[in-house]
């Protein structure tokens, strides 16, 4: 990015501020080059005043001029909000979204914009931990995949994958990963408060044991089958709780979830609309 490139954030949600925050710490973005652009003066009030940044709420206008676009509004706005910035960005801009299951097709269409990127970032991004995985339509110029690269990266690991079909998948595992992650973690901690520990004392037991698993894998060239065994002796108590989720089809119930997940990522794709959980 160069100092008079512009960003245009539609849609200032949580992941769009994410975002913002890595490009301004850790990309040297200037805050006057970023500009988010939404329906609630109240939202945008409190994002300038926190990062400096440029504010608007007519999203045709926001975009005028702009180097950058990034969709970051909900999948069910998305249509509309599409469809109200057809032709309005310029012809040399890139379109970067991250709304989930939006497919690049239907984007270009509705934009009448050639120059997409479509990523699929996760929360920790928040914190600079993030993963995101992208793609792009053949219009995207090698600049323009190096400029995507860079906003990506400002807020943890990227990964390109030629085949768009990979970012249903990518929402499934790792965009929605964090949600598996926290319930794993939440079970766990009132495990502990059932057998007998204070709930903040079990935290700390549960926050840290997952922060060393991952730590001590990360540094480990071990497969993960082979970690798990080096803690399940013979008869001990690993075995014994192990058996019991297996038992009890941990393995196959987090499997389906992931399966759901991406079943609708892929309806969302489709603008499919859903009820209540389950119903189709």
């Amino acid at each position: 990015m160069t100092s008079d490139d512009r960003i245009v954030f539609i849609g200032p949600g949580v992941m769009a501020e994410a975002m913002v925050t890595g490009l301004i710490q850790k990309a040297g973005v200037g805050a006057d080059q970023i500009t988010f652009s939404g329906p609630r003066p109240k939202r945008l009030e409190e994002l300038a005043e926190r990062y400096g940044t440029r504010t608007a709420t007519d999203n045709r206008d926001a975009v005028d001029g702009a180097q950058v676009v990034v969709l970051s509004v909900k999948p069910q706005m998305a249509p509309d909000v599409a469809d109200g910035l057809s032709g309005a960005i310029p012809p040399t801009a890139l379109v970067l979204s991250i709304v989930a299951g939006a497919r690049l097709d239907s984007l270009a269409s509705r934009l009448n914009h050639a120059a997409l990127v479509r990523a699929m970032p996760n929360t920790p991004a928040q914190v600079g931990q993030g993963i995101t995985v992208w793609t792009s339509t053949e219009a995207v110029t090698a600049a323009q995949k190096e400029q995507a690269q860079r906003i990506l990266s400002a807020f943890g690991e990227e990964l390109f994958v030629g085949d768009e079909d990979y970012l249903d998948m990518a929402t499934a595992l790792s965009g929605t990963g964090p949600a598996y992650v926290y319930l794993f973690m939440e079970a766990m901690v009132d495990a502990g408060v059932h057998l007998g520990f204070p709930r903040r004392i079990a935290e700390q037991l549960v926050v840290q044991t997952v922060k060393g698993s991952v730590a001590f894998y990360e540094k480990s060239p071990s497969h993960l089958a082979r970690l798990r065994n080096q803690v399940t002796s013979p008869g001990g108590t690993s075995a014994a709780a192990l058996y019991y989720l297996e038992k009890a089809g941990f393995r196959t119930a987090l499997s389906r979830a992931i399966w759901a997940a991406y079943e609708r990522s892929v309806e969302l794709g489709m603008g499919k609309k859903r009820g209540p959980v389950g119903e189709r």
